[in-house]
């Protein structure tokens, strides 16, 4: 154990990086060791587990602005950052002070003794501190990697949210839809709602669901929405259209219901207006339109494809990707039909980027660039004023693009 009190956000977040011998290590024995140790649990608020292979970040935010517009105070944990370690923890939606986040770095690095943590270990059991202190109405954790054996599972919810389920992670979730809703299923609790956004949830996850005994409600069966165009339907109700996706609007919705706090269809309004989030389809410029989307796996590269095609019908789209080595990059390139010309760049000081030719060569181009801003610098400058610039492949990709600010 270091002596690290006093010491700055940076420094904290250096140990916390070189602490364990791997940066993803599955299990919650150590993580709840330390959790216990710290007295971190329960929580005394309201909690939510939302979990999924894609649209959590955009499930997460729009729970946490329709609880905030009725009235609720709200603490969201996220992850991965994309510019600032902060954004992992909001608390009525704004960042914690720097100073604050080491405070609850310095409890946990007391609590752990010689028990090794991983990053986000470390980073999750800080973020429960920080909610047990600021006491919040609800707590929303959005889990880091597949469910059953992730830190944040630690936590016994009063609401299991499952987005979607689909193949990432395939090392430590395995190959087959099938494994990987077993992992996914695992953050439900017996007796408690689990509320599922997937359509097609297969038939294991449905076996573990009865094993659990959670109370489960499934779209198209318990809950369905539809687009309507200017705004869209959620079972009987006609709400405003969100900016971020209606699947995980449906089931924000779906969630508060089973959440059982009071929210009138003004907040409800007021919030899905209000959510955004940073790299889900951001306009970054106007002429050329240029957009980031953090899609990094084929499920979200599908549903970022199918926007493309829906909101730009016959526009010239540039696609500007960087990707890391341990993702699915063919099948995540094979669903991008809508791409007239690709920029391919490398991430220079990412251990696990995949090299840009590695991608052209999938692609079939040698249209390659040292980083991310000089293939976008060089689709700016190939597209047209009416063409679409899209920027995307990892939250990396993405944060090498956004402005100061964001």
């Amino acid at each position: 154990m270091s002596t690290l009190s006093g010491q700055s956000l940076s420094d904290w977040l250096f140990h916390m990086e070189n602490l364990h011998q791997s940066t993803i290590d599955m299990g919650l024995e150590r993580v709840k060791n330390v959790a216990d140790k710290a007295s971190l649990l329960p929580l005394t608020s309201k909690t939510l587990l939302v979990g999924g292979t894609n649209g959590k970040g955009s499930t997460c935010a729009m729970l946490e602005h329709i609880l905030m517009a009725a009235g609720y105070s709200v603490a969201v944990y996220s992850s991965p950052h994309l510019k600032d370690y902060r954004e992992r923890l909001r608390v009525n939606g704004q960042m914690l002070a720097e100073s604050e986040h080491c405070h609850a770095f310095a409890a946990i690095e007391q609590a752990r003794g010689d028990i090794s943590l991983t990053y986000f270990e470390f980073s999750t059991l800080a973020a429960l501190w920080l909610c047990r202190a600021k006491a919040p109405d609800v707590v929303i954790l959005e889990v880091g990697l597949g469910g059953r054996l992730d830190a944040t599972n630690i936590v016994d919810a009063d609401v299991a949210v499952i987005t979607s389920i689909d193949l990432d992670h395939q090392a430590f979730l395995g190959n087959t839809r099938e494994s990987v809703a077993r992992e996914k299923v695992g953050i439900a609790r017996q007796g408690k709602p689990l509320v599922c956004g997937e359509p097609e949830p297969t038939a294991v996850f449905l076996q573990q669901v009865l094993r659990i005994g959670t109370q489960l409600s499934w779209v198209g069966r318990d809950f369905t929405y539809q687009d309507l165009g200017d705004s869209w339907r959620f079972n009987a109700k006609e709400y405003p259209k969100p900016s971020l996706p209606l699947p995980n609007a449906a089931t924000a919705l779906k969630t508060l219901e089973a959440l059982g706090l009071a929210v009138d269809d003004n907040a409800i309004n007021q919030g899905l207006v209000s959510a955004k989030l940073a790299g889900r389809m951001q306009v970054l410029n106007r002429s050329p339109l240029v957009l980031a989307d953090v899609a990094h796996n084929p499920h979200a590269a599908r549903y970022l494809n199918a926007e493309l095609e829906r909101r730009y019908p016959g526009k010239v789209i540039h696609a500007v990707c960087a990707m890391l080595a341990d993702k699915d990059i063919g099948g995540t390139l094979k669903e991008m039909t809508a791409v007239c010309q690709w920029y391919l760049a490398e991430l220079p000081g990412i251990s696990r980027a995949a090299k840009a030719e590695v991608l052209a060569k999938i692609l079939g181009t040698d249209r390659c660039f040292d980083d991310v801003p000089g293939a976008l610098q060089a689709a700016i400058k190939a597209a047209s004023a009416d063409s679409v610039v899209i920027v995307f492949g990892s939250f990396y990709t993405v944060a090498q693009v956004l402005p100061e600010g964001d």
